[in-house]
């Protein structure tokens, strides 16, 4: 964050895990797997945020809230912003690979490099990174862990497409 004001932190329980959103006055920062609770008082507008991410949250998990309309404060270089708001467009229950992501912030070679930003997506579930996949259909990686990504992807009804298998022909 570069411009520094009061954050506020609140905790959820989650069927992935305690998860923790911290805000600032500009919106949504991180969301953060934790092992205890954590409540952070902040400013008005930092608590604001806080406290209705945590409500989208909430019901995100219950299936009764498929977008986030949070606002949100994410900092990051001019290619991972470009790779986070790609994925922010991704619909709920559908997948694109690194590949099509990449493709989509005119780099189709970059897949690597998109790989590398979507690992450092502070703001993860919102800006849905578990919806980009490997472009065989497995799950690539996860920075929360695949196991993360498997219940998210299987809450919203999107189910894991085995690994294509290339087959030695010349046998």
């Amino acid at each position: 964050m570069s411009r520094r004001s009061e954050v506020a932190q609140r905790t959820l329980r989650t069927v992935v895990g305690l998860l923790r959103v911290t805000a600032d006055d500009l919106g949504i920062v991180a969301i953060e797997r934790v092992n205890r609770s954590v409540e952070v008082a902040g400013g008005t507008k930092a608590n604001r945020h806080a406290e209705r991410a945590v409500r989208q949250l909430r019901e995100y998990f219950a299936g009764k809230r498929r977008r986030f309309d949070v606002p949100l404060h994410l900092e990051g270089t001019a290619f991972q912003e470009r790779a986070w708001a790609v994925m922010r467009k991704i619909p709920y229950g559908a997948t694109i690979s690194y590949a099509q992501q990449a493709k989509q912030i005119g780099k189709p070679r970059a897949t690597r490099a998109v790989g590398t930003a979507n690992g450092a997506n502070p703001i993860p579930i919102i800006v849905p990174c578990h919806r980009v996949v490997a472009s065989d259909g497995s799950l690539g990686g996860y920075a929360l862990g695949l196991t993360m990504k498997r219940r998210l992807l299987a809450l919203e009804g999107v189910n894991e497409r085995p690994k294509t298998r290339r087959v030695d022909s010349r046998r």
